[in-house]
């Protein structure tokens, strides 16, 4: 699922029914289920990246620092000595290590997205008992 996808899904499951507002609120619990799903998955996702990103990053600085076997190099030759303090540019700037950071960074926003979500589903409750409250008082039963 991507985050466009995501996005969709919580647009239309978070729209209440103004008409049916005790049946709204009876969908709070189902809806924070189902959004602590999609977190938790997500979640994992990021922490599975994350150490793909860390052992990625490791192997690379072997490559880099010429500390790979030497199958690696026959594969792909790096005939360069570079300096100590040159090494974390070219980590910086290697395509693999920014693929892998760049996944995590987009796993981190759906989590994030999530988490709001998460709050919004939270406070549904009170947003459904202070519409009842205002009708209440619109119409003057209070």
């Amino acid at each position: 699922m991507t985050l466009e996808e995501l996005q969709e899904q919580v647009d239309k499951d978070l729209k209440i029914n103004e008409t049916e507002l005790d049946l709204e609120s009876l969908k709070t619990p189902q809806l924070h289920n189902k959004y602590l799903k999609h977190y938790n998955n997500f979640k994992l996702l990021l922490t599975r990246a994350e150490s793909d990103y860390k052992i990625l990053k490791r192997v690379k600085w072997e490559y880099y620092t010429g500390k790979a076997s030497p199958k690696i190099y026959q594969e792909k030759p790096f005939n360069l000595k570079i300096m100590k303090s040159d090494i974390d540019k070219y980590l910086e700037s290697d395509e693999e290590l920014i693929k892998a950071k760049q996944k995590i960074d987009y796993l981190e926003t759906i989590v994030n997205y999530l988490d709001r979500t998460l709050k919004t589903i939270s406070s549904r409750d009170w947003q459904i008992r202070n519409s009842i409250e205002w009708r209440k008082f619109t119409s003057g039963a209070i």
